[in-house]
């Protein structure tokens, strides 16, 4: 499992005394346990979906926070957001392409939206985003 890699590269940072590292790959494994124990008290299974959903969102809420620090011309800060998120981004599956996306839009029988958009969370969640999904389903509408 993905978490197992990230506790791997995390015991590697200690011993490297590389703090950021550290740093964001204790975020992770904090909010892989929050979800790991939400899962179990619904009966359910942490996936490797679920680290990757975690993961997204880390990467999301870094860009923010970079963004912050470069607003208040703090570029040491976002360059070490910067490294944070690319630690951490190597664990999430690859990404498809827009021209992935067209021709699985173009292979489906019903190209509304909705149908577009539930295919898609149903069969490709964690490896599409999927703002660009629902961009490039208008232009099949």
């Amino acid at each position: 499992m993905i978490i197992d890699e990230i506790k791997k590269a995390n015991i590697q940072a200690m011993k490297d005394r590389n703090a950021q590292a550290r740093a964001i790959y204790g975020v992770v494994m904090n909010k892989a346990m929050l979800n790991k124990i939400e899962k179990k008290e619904k009966g359910l299974e942490q996936t490797d979906a679920d680290l990757v959903q975690i993961l997204q969102k880390t990467i999301k809420e870094l860009d923010e926070e970079k963004e912050n620090y470069i607003k208040a011309g703090n570029s040491e800060q976002a360059q070490n957001i910067e490294m944070q998120k690319n630690l951490i981004s190597i664990y999430l599956p690859k990404m498809m392409s827009e021209d992935e996306i067209r021709s699985v839009i173009g292979a489906l029988e019903d190209k509304s939206i909705p149908s577009i958009m539930k295919h898609f969370k149903a069969n490709f969640n964690g490896k599409v985003d999927m703002g660009t999904v629902n961009k490039i389903a208008r232009e099949f509408n």
